[in-house]
């Protein structure tokens, strides 16, 4: 059915012809909008947009379900390139661990993080897994979100993974969303291996690697690169590896130092590398003229009372940058893109325009699907945000805990 969307206030991130699915540097100031606008879709494809007054009388009286949105903006449904939602139960006691004064690192060492994690996943079976994992999902189709990446990680075994791989699957063939899997085996070294690391990447190289790649379970692998965790020689023998089975990397990189993390990324072609709140000039070289985009978790950061990330330096320097969520329980318990634009704004110190490339056109490179998502083009993907009454796009950030998405429309279907 085709669908009319009418007296548009503004049109937001219009691509009028040789659609771009990148935008670097000081493209990243660059938003093409629509003023007194309309936007006419067909299923799930974008057909047709511009100003109301060139609008073809023919659509006006036709057989379209007609919205009006007068007074109100439409931007692209955001694209959140980098979450962990499907888990299983909470970790709120440690939020206040944190604030009794112990680190990310000295929590996991005691059992905590992401093993902990571990421990309530391996517990519950994968039915209630999808239910629990949905009702996320709802969650932030609610706030706007319309592709989402979903990495696996709390198994850290062989049969947890697959088993969170599957529930990700399930999630991609019975929501809205758009859905990318992850592989992430390498989030953390289990209890069974303790002081035993180069066996667990041998379990992750020899026994989970063919299997998810027979069974078509996820398109990227990843790494927690990051001392505590894996080294940059750990990340070395698990990317050569998954390349050899169709895997593309994509990497947690620089979160808590200077962990080689990038490095390694950008030599394996990595999609994204992800947190980057410890990069200097020398990881600005390493991205400069790669295919690699630098995805940035200011909720992650935020919850972890840390440094954040130099966007500022890193758009100078000319590099592209996403934003995601990066919803876990343990580091950022939140899947609402808007919080992240907020804090893009206070603490990246990023420009509106900037920040609405970085949560649809780069978002959607960084999950590999810029070419039908991220953007209000002609035969791309209809999804597509409807805002309440609002005075202007930077309203968005600016009033960050007011609910402002009044229609979420995903594969052409109102959703919300």
């Amino acid at each position: 059915m085709k669908i009319l969307i009418k007296n548009i206030k503004r049109l937001v991130q219009v691509e009028e012809s040789d659609p771009v699915t990148l935008r670097s540097g000081k493209e990243m100031s660059e938003l093409n909008c629509i003023d007194n606008a309309y936007l006419i879709f067909k299923d799930d494809k974008i057909l047709d947009f511009g100003e109301m007054k060139h609008l073809n009388e023919n659509f006006q009286g036709s057989v379209f379900k007609s919205i009006d949105a007068k007074g109100k903006m439409v931007i692209p449904a955001f694209c959140d390139s980098h979450t962990h939602l499907v888990y299983a139960g909470s970790r709120e006691m440690e939020f206040f661990d944190k604030q009794r004064g112990l680190s990310y690192q000295e929590i996991a060492k005691k059992g905590g993080g992401i093993l902990n994690s571990a421990k309530l996943l391996h517990e519950t079976n994968e039915d209630d897994l999808y239910k629990e994992s949905m009702v996320r999902v709802e969650e932030i189709i609610g706030f706007g979100t319309g592709a989402v990446e979903i990495k696996s990680g709390y198994g850290l075994t062989p049969e947890d993974e697959i088993k969170m791989l599957r529930v990700i699957r399930r999630i991609s063939e019975t929501s809205p969303l758009t859905v990318k899997a992850t592989f992430l085996g390498a989030h953390a070294v289990p209890l069974r291996y303790k002081g035993k690391q180069e066996e667990y990447v041998d379990e992750i190289i020899s026994e989970m690697i063919p299997v998810i790649a027979s069974e078509e379970l996820a398109e990227y692998i990843d790494v927690f690169c990051e001392e505590g965790f894996f080294t940059v020689e750990d990340t070395d023998r698990i990317f050569n590896a998954a390349i050899k089975y169709g895997l593309r990397p994509k990497i947690h990189a620089n979160q808590m130092g200077f962990s080689g993390g990038v490095q390694v990324g950008v030599k394996y072609n990595a999609l994204s590398v992800d947190h980057l709140e410890s990069t200097r000039e020398k990881e600005f070289k390493a991205l400069k003229g790669s295919e690699t985009i630098a995805t940035l978790l200011p909720g992650s950061t935020f919850f972890l009372n840390m440094d954040y990330a130099p966007a500022r330096e890193m758009i100078k320097y000319g590099l592209p940058i996403a934003l995601a969520t990066n919803y876990n329980p343990g580091s950022s318990p939140s899947g609402d893109m808007k919080f992240m634009m907020a804090l893009a704004a206070l603490k990246l110190k990023m420009s509106p325009e900037e920040i609405i490339n970085a949560v649809t056109i780069n978002g959607a490179y960084a999950m590999g699907i810029s070419d039908t998502h991220g953007s209000i083009a002609r035969g791309k993907r209809a999804n597509i945000i409807i805002t309440k009454e609002i005075p202007s796009v930077e309203y968005l950030p600016y009033a960050f805990s007011t609910p402002l998405i009044e229609n979420v429309i995903l594969n052409g279907k109102i959703v919300k």
